[in-house]
């Protein structure tokens, strides 16, 4: 004898909003806003880096941190909801998704939160590019700044050292290389 086992989780009880669709709507607001904002600072980060503005890069790498340490406390809130809707479908908070927590909102708070997510999704994906491109960016910067290091104290006089100490004054007498700045 074989059945076809549904092993979905089912809502337990009847959709009744006890202010969770609302609640989850602040919430994805409150994550668009904050992507937003990342998503600026790191288009910002971007160009400062390309105008090899350091002040500006580290600027914008503080409000950066300043930026995820709110999403922490939004990630709080995340946890949360999902500890609620876990509760009302009879499942842990880990196995919330959204499918399933839509099924206990209204059909226009299930398509708005469909529609946010969506748009969260997106703007994380452009966040996650931009900051993959200003990454590369700040190594080949670094790359750069690190050959030009190298050339001079080419001849190992001393006159760049690793560890960030000053050069004796031989060394800076003898490593005198003229560096031409080709940048059009």
């Amino acid at each position: 004898m074989s059945a076809l086992i549904d092993e979905r989780p089912t809502v337990v009880g009847p959709v009744v909003d006890d202010g969770l669709g609302e609640d989850l709507i602040a919430h994805l607001g409150e994550q668009l806003i904050s992507a937003q904002r990342l998503l600026q600072v790191v288009l910002e980060q971007g160009v400062a880096i390309r105008e090899r503005d350091v002040q500006e890069v580290v600027r914008y790498a503080g409000e950066m941190q300043v930026e995820m340490q709110r999403r922490g406390a939004i990630e709080n809130t995340r946890s949360r909801l999902l500890e609620r809707a876990g509760v009302r479908l009879g499942i842990t908070a880990a196995s919330v998704s959204l499918d399933l927590l839509t099924r206990l909102l209204d059909p226009g708070t299930a398509a708005l939160a469909r529609e946010h997510s969506t748009r969260l999704r997106g703007l994380l994906e452009e966040i996650k590019r931009e900051h993959t491109v200003n990454r590369a960016l700040m190594q080949q910067e670094l790359a750069f700044l690190d050959h030009l290091l190298r050339l001079i104290d080419g001849d190992g006089s001393g006159a760049y050292q690793a560890g960030g100490a000053a050069p004796t004054a031989s060394a800076t007498g003898a490593s005198q290389r003229r560096v031409f700045d080709l940048e059009v």
